[in-house]
């Protein structure tokens, strides 16, 4: 299943969050996005839905293990680039803005490259 933009953003925010606290809300997603609860709402049921997330009784959110899959190949991606745009010379403002921007359209074929040359020239 490909996920669009948004639904990466969500998951890569649950996964970050989750790192940081057992317990992940939907107010937590929504106020580390900037984004309202009822948009958050929405796109978790969808994520719910899609089976890349579970909400128990108390709205305690968690990934699947699909879901987590999806979480982390994001995250690499996104830190990677970060490491890399900075490694360039640019500022660590544009870097993780760019990076973020850059992570989701990236094929597996280029971020592997990518990831195989930061590895063989210490850049990762």
């Amino acid at each position: 299943m490909a996920l669009l933009e948004s639904g990466e953003m969500y998951l890569e925010t649950i996964h970050v969050l989750s790192q940081k606290s057992a317990q992940v809300r939907s107010i937590d997603v929504a106020e580390e996005m900037g984004f309202s609860k009822p948009s958050v709402s929405r796109a978790m049921g969808i994520l719910k839905k899609e089976g890349l997330i579970e909400i128990d009784g108390g709205g305690h959110i968690t990934l699947t293990a699909e879901g987590e899959r999806h979480a982390k190949r994001i995250y690499e991606r996104h830190t990677l680039l970060t490491k890399l745009f900075m490694r360039l010379g640019v500022d660590e403002k544009i870097a993780t803005e760019d990076a973020c921007r850059v992570e989701h359209y990236l094929s597996d074929e280029t971020f592997d490259a990518i990831k195989a040359h930061a590895e063989k020239y210490g850049s990762k």
